[in-house]
């Protein structure tokens, strides 16, 4: 029999085990690079997935700013609506107003107004004080002397007088507040301003030149 173990068999076996070698090297050799390639792709994934998660956090938080924002947006809709009807209801009285409420006027500046200026001032106080002041007002009215016009301390109270009183009463619609205002007017603010007038023109030369007038001499006349 041949021996396998001869010097040609040994001599193969010899060059396959180099061959096995050779190849298992070339296999660590190329396991050992996709080991290091697989371990820098990992540290790669990972710090992916640490930015991935910082990304995450940043959209959980502006979710949540936005969820807040939202919640408090909520009935928004219904408040706007409700102060629009508001306002059509005010802008629907505004226009009613036009025809009979309140509608304030400038104030008159008493310190500088001569002449025909002077005049119409001082006209729409006499139509306040005849129509309204001395017949409402029973013994208040009465007091005011026919002089007041040439009182500058009664052109500014008769002036913010007429003004409240219409502020107060030409308004359409009357609430609690403005029926608690018309008792302030009443009970306080207008006593207050009859007396303040009515010293201020008591034994006032205007009243002696009055008193001493001829009868038959009309209102306009004896105020000058």
């Amino acid at each position: 029999m041949t021996d396998p173990f001869g010097g040609d068999g040994l001599a193969a076996a010899l060059i396959q085990l180099a061959e096995h070698t050779e190849r298992i090297a070339t296999l660590t050799c190329r396991e050992d690079t996709h080991h290091q390639q697989v371990t820098a792709r990992l540290r790669d994934l990972t710090g992916e997935t640490a930015t991935v998660a910082a990304r995450v956090d940043t959209v959980e938080a502006a979710l949540a700013r936005h969820s807040a924002t939202v919640n408090a947006l909520d009935g928004l809709d219904a408040q706007v609506a409700d102060l629009a009807r508001q306002l059509a209801d005010r802008a629907a009285a505004s226009t009613e107003n036009k025809e009979g409420g309140y509608q304030p006027v400038p104030a008159p500046r008493w310190w500088k107004l001569h002449g025909p200026d002077r005049d119409t001032a001082t006209g729409r106080l006499h139509a306040w004080v005849e129509r309204i002041y001395r017949p409402g007002y029973g013994k208040i009215g009465a007091a005011l002397p026919p002089c007041w016009d040439q009182h500058p301390l009664c052109l500014y109270t008769l002036d913010w007088l007429s003004e409240l009183w219409s502020a107060l009463y030409l308004e359409p619609q009357r609430d609690g507040r403005l029926l608690a205002a018309q008792a302030e007017w009443q009970t306080r603010l207008l006593p207050a301003a009859a007396e303040q007038m009515t010293s201020e023109t008591a034994g006032c030369l205007h009243s002696r030149e009055t008193a001493h007038s001829p009868a038959t001499a009309g209102p306009h006349q004896q105020r000058r």
